[in-house]
């Protein structure tokens, strides 16, 4: 397989901000930002301001693409993926391969469902405390992003691939042996922290020092390790533990993509989130009473 010397974003929030500011910095990599026709317009006339400076990408309406990319980092909400990868075709060529950093345990399967899962490799980011203000994002710690294969003995051609790129990019990267694993604990920690950050309008701060905070957000998780376990995934309650090391790395001030979502009207991924534990305990018949409680919360606060 060719070396990716051409990346597309798609999803320029917070996330997405970041990797396409890592990739404008690097020589040889032409970055483009994907966007329907009423955001490229903003872009292209805003720009993105990261960390204070400003970028202004090449924008294209995946319609009107006019050749293939190598690499399609994915960093949208769950509500915008279907759409958003529906009229991609001409941006995605023989050996264009797609990192999905959304949250949930979905969005693999959903771009796989089109493209087949031999383009897909399974992510995750953590420790990256990203805020997005409109079209301006800051960040202080730049975290950790965790990819690969399902399954990675040894790294794939395709795996290899990103992770030269990744290297280039300066970017923090691991590939575990079980990256099912590591999806299901980022989603456990999604779980926790988005939520209880949500309802309680908390900060990062909060949950380093106030321990009621901190019992919310262990008692959804644990929920979650329940869960994972029902379902062939070794998670245990010393996961939860392994959290607290990476959240008192985030910025006191720093806040989750929920509560970001809740604080600015957007729709949240609470269905991503508690929705999915809910589902899951009912289709394995395991009850999920902290879950459903917050799930309720988070859609009267959203629809108020």
């Amino acid at each position: 397989m060719s070396e990716i010397k051409k990346v597309a974003i798609l999803g320029a929030g917070a996330m997405g901000a970041y990797f396409a500011s890592c990739f404008a910095e690097t020589p040889d990599i032409e970055t483009i930002l994907v966007a329907d026709k009423a955001r490229a317009a903003k872009l292209r006339k805003n720009g993105l301001i990261v960390n204070g400076k400003t970028y202004h990408f090449n924008v294209v309406v995946p319609e009107e693409a006019q050749s293939p990319v190598d690499l399609v980092l994915v960093a949208l909400k769950h509500h915008q993926l279907a759409g958003a990868i529906s009229g991609m075709d001409k941006l995605v060529g023989n050996d264009t391969l797609f990192l999905s950093v959304m949250n949930g345990l979905e969005s693999e399967d959903i771009i796989a469902s089109k493209f087949g899962y031999e383009r897909v490799l399974y992510a995750i980011s953590i420790g990256i405390d990203a805020v997005r203000e409109g079209n301006q994002v800051t960040y202080t710690k730049p975290g950790k992003h965790i990819f690969g294969e399902a399954k990675n003995p040894a790294p794939s051609s395709k795996v290899l691939r990103v992770q030269e790129v990744f290297q280039k990019a300066g970017i923090q990267f691991d590939t575990p042996s079980d990256m099912m694993r590591m999806l299901w604990w980022k989603f456990m920690v999604n779980v926790g922290v988005n939520q209880a950050s949500a309802v309680l309008r908390a900060p990062y701060g909060v949950f380093h020092s106030n321990k009621n905070a901190s019992a919310l957000m262990d008692a959804l998780m644990q929920e979650v390790v329940i869960l994972a376990q029902a379902s062939g995934i070794d998670l245990t309650p010393q996961d939860v533990l392994d959290w607290y090391p990476v959240l008192h790395t985030l910025s006191s001030e720093g806040k989750t993509s929920m509560l970001q979502d809740v604080e600015a009207g957007r729709q949240t991924e609470v269905d991503v989130f508690g929705g999915k534990v809910v589902a899951l305990g009912k289709q394995l018949n395991i009850p999920t009473p902290v879950n459903q409680a917050i799930v309720n919360i988070i859609k009267v606060i959203k629809n108020n």
